[in-house]
């Protein structure tokens, strides 16, 4: 695949950002389009590597390693470096419904699990698949293609992240009716208010839910189970439902002070943003504002990083992140080997960003808050930290302690909680009676994704806990096929 000898001629090169000052004017994207010539380079470097462990996706050392939906890569790798972009688009289209969204915001482990990643830099699929799909809508060849017939069978999916978006346009592929209920004001889950315009612009995600409204799938939004129609509505209506409503509730940090006003759950504060941004109304601070504020992000994962690339573009007085591990190596470390994903340090687009604005890299390690201190008031205006360390016992057991005399006061007047998530909103899943696993989500083998409920079935962070886009899509697929199997006895579904 590729040119024999690419990965020896050519170096890895990714698409350029723009310059980080110009870009906190705006919410547009991060990422300029990337020159074909080099996009036929990359593609150039991907080695004819004899078993591809790119698009293996599996789980090792509990990260994915290898595309989860087992894109076709070095097939249209090979396709780009020849300059046969409409055959690789198809090539694409054959296992990644929404190659839009995971060329922007899926971690790419394909990268991480690259042959040639065993001694130099990855080839740099993620851009490679960004650029397939988007020059498909630029050139027209992205166009409705309804079933030639419909089953007569009616699916209710249930969630409008990527996993129900997968479900249904794989379900309208096999003809039948489908409709996706979506509790907020607009399409898209996650994809819509979780993740910011910088980074997946929102006509990205209008554009395909109109292709697929084109296609055939019916979407109600501003509609919850359990408030405006039942589950047993639902099921008496349609043929099979499919619940793909994600693994939403937030994880809080109980400490002293948590009351206190301007504390708040990361995602409230991105979910609010986007909404203003959507609605034109950047100018109203009558709700979750950052502009003129001293902001703390506690957690130091993406959430986190969104949450100082919004703050920023709101003008903040300061923005800091604490993240409770150590800075990660530069390099893999020994017990991180190649094709696991790699555990290295990175540079995000929001850290670009602040140090641009402040003058250094907004990230704090090994820290963990102790408590948040108010005015008279009831309002913000401290909190406090210590740093911690890992500290390993006589049996091998990982914990962390603090350590003593690194105490230090934080002014801040907003703080913004991203530790996680717990699981899914329980609401939906009691409407339909359905079991739970210990972790509080739905129980539903992985691969058949049958519930307890016969005809219910349960796909993405709902059944798995929060995860990438990747495996949602995956599951989303995957629930589609056994969801035709279940409605006609067989499936032409892959």
């Amino acid at each position: 695949m590729g040119k024999p000898t690419g990965f020896m001629e050519y170096k890895r090169e990714v698409a350029e950002e723009r310059d980080p000052l110009q870009r906190l004017s705006d919410w547009k994207e991060a990422y300029l389009p990337m020159p074909e010539d080099k996009l036929k380079r990359q593609g150039a470097r991907c080695m004819d590597c004899g078993t591809p462990f790119c698009h293996t996706g599996i789980m090792l050392n509990y990260s994915a390693s290898g595309c989860p939906l087992h894109n076709l890569i070095p097939e249209w790798n090979d396709l780009v470096y020849r300059g046969r972009w409409k055959e690789a688009l198809d090539r694409l289209l054959k296992t990644n419904n929404f190659p839009e969204f995971t060329g922007r915001v899926c971690p790419a482990p394909c990268e991480g699990s690259c042959t040639v990643a065993i001694s130099d830099p990855a080839v740099a699929i993620k851009s490679i698949e960004r650029e397939i799909i988007d020059r498909g809508f630029n050139e027209g060849w992205m166009t409705p293609n309804p079933p030639k017939k419909r089953t007569g069978k009616k699916v209710a999916i249930v969630g409008s992240g990527p996993a129900g978006l997968a479900a249904a346009d794989q379900l309208n592929k096999a003809g039948h009716t489908v409709t996706v209920f979506e509790r907020d004001d607009r399409i898209g889950g996650l994809l819509m208010y979780g993740i910011p315009n910088m980074k997946l612009e929102k006509e990205l995600i209008e554009r395909r839910v109109k292709l697929l409204e084109a296609e055939g799938v019916n979407f109600v939004t501003n509609t919850e189970v359990g408030k405006d129609i039942t589950a047993e509505e639902l099921r008496n209506e349609y043929d099979s439902t499919i619940l793909c409503t994600g693994a939403q509730k937030q994880r809080d940090l109980p400490i002293e002070g948590r009351q206190l006003n301007g504390i708040h759950y990361a995602m409230d504060y991105l979910t609010l943003s986007t909404k203003n941004l959507l609605n034109n109304k950047l100018d109203d601070k009558s709700g979750i504002h950052a502009e003129g504020k001293d902001v703390i992000v506690i957690g130091g994962g993406d959430t986190g990083a969104d949450c100082v690339a919004t703050a920023l573009r709101q003008k903040c007085k300061s923005v800091v992140q604490f993240g409770k591990h150590p800075q990660l190596p530069e390099e893999r470390s020994y017990d991180n080997p190649w094709p696991e994903y790699p555990k290295v340090f990175t540079v995000e687009y929001a850290y670009d960003e602040a140090e641009a604005k402040f003058g250094r890299d907004p990230r704090e390690y090994s820290i963990m808050t102790t408590k948040f201190v108010g005015d008279e008031n009831g309002n913000l205006k401290e909190l406090h930290t210590i740093q911690i360390e890992k500290v390993k016992d006589e049996n091998g057991k990982i914990s962390l302690r603090e350590v003593p005399g690194s105490e230090k006061v934080w002014p801040a007047d907003l703080v913004f909680i991203a530790i996680g998530f717990t699981g899914p909103d329980q609401g939906v899943i009691q409407q339909f009676a359905l079991e739970t696993d210990q972790r509080s989500n739905v129980k539903a083998e992985y691969g058949k994704y049958t519930t307890n409920v016969e005809g219910v079935f349960a796909a993405g962070d709902v059944r798995r806990g929060q995860s990438l886009i990747v495996w949602a899509i995956n599951e989303g697929r995957e629930a589609a096929r056994e969801c035709d199997k279940y409605l006609m006895g067989a499936t032409v579904l892959p």
